[in-house]
């Protein structure tokens, strides 16, 4: 009908009304002031097609966990009868040992039901994978982040359905904090204190980026050199949340700036260099 939907930030709108009294009425008169000051915090919202490629993501995460969660049970009952393989019981020869092992009646039926559901599980997962690297790779952005090692399909994907349009941060601290990466801070008298990470933003996102982290610091000689680093100086938890942090900052400049790794390193590396071109 030739209207344009505005979505606000809820909490900044009603941050903006200084009174306590909240109806409808003064709620409209806010935002249409809010709109004509031309402080209206607008934010961000996916397309359709965005919303349905999440979807592809999520259910596709959601399955995988249901598959774990399988996988665990078989374990267990290998465990209760000493057999202790851990990812190996899922090699052929590993698989073999479980499907011979002598159990009692509904043990055995339980072992059965569990294969098959897995079975069932993997014939549901596989489509889902070939459709989310097909999507990866027909998406500039996503294979643009592709190049940094540690970084697949699922996870440039989902980063580059998450942030959007990468120009509405200025900085990689605001991306930082967008994903709830950044410590909570309660600093007061000129003493500051910092606690665990805000979790705010995204969930899923930001499990894949801390799993990615985990893969990249392996293959990534800087981020390695960060995080060894950091371990020797903090927990092993608290270096991984930080390589995650210095991940998703990477790839933020990555899009912003349209450049491919290794070279990014090299640019983010370099105070000569600017990151974001003069226009």
């Amino acid at each position: 009908m030739g209207h344009q939907l505005w979505v606000g930030d809820a909490a900044k709108i009603r941050a903006a009304e200084v009174r306590q009294q909240k109806h409808d009425r003064r709620d409209a008169a806010l935002i249409l002031q809010l709109l004509l000051e031309g402080r209206f915090p607008r934010i961000w919202t996916p397309s359709g097609d965005e919303k349905d490629a999440r979807q592809l993501l999520i259910h596709r995460h959601k399955l995988v966990r249901l598959r774990v969660q399988v996988k665990n049970e078989l374990q267990h009952l290998a465990m209760n009868q000493g057999v202790t393989r851990k990812r190996k019981l899922w090699s052929k020869a590993g698989e073999k040992v479980l499907r011979e092992l002598p159990l009692r009646p509904w043990a055995s039926r339980r072992r059965e039901d569990l294969l098959r559901v897995r079975s069932m599980l993997d014939e549901q997962i596989a489509p889902l994978d070939e459709a989310v690297t097909d999507a990866a790779w027909k998406n500039e952005k996503a294979r643009l982040l592709m190049t940094q090692p540690g970084v697949g399909p699922i996870t440039s994907l989902a980063f580059t359905l998450t942030m959007g349009d990468v120009g509405r941060f200025r900085r990689g601290k605001q991306v930082a904090s967008y994903l709830g990466l950044i410590p909570r801070e309660y600093s007061s008298g000129g003493k500051q204190r910092l606690g665990s990470i805000s979790k705010q933003g995204n969930r899923f996102l930001r499990m894949l980026l801390v799993e990615a982290a985990q893969v990249a610091v392996r293959r990534d000689p800087q981020l390695r050199e960060e995080y060894l680093r950091r371990c020797h100086r903090k927990a092993k938890g608290v270096a991984k949340v930080a390589a995650a942090r210095k991940l998703a900052v990477r790839l933020y400049w990555m899009l912003r700036t349209h450049t491919a790794y290794p070279e990014i390193v090299r640019v983010e590396s370099s105070s000569r260099v600017p990151l974001v071109s003069a226009s």
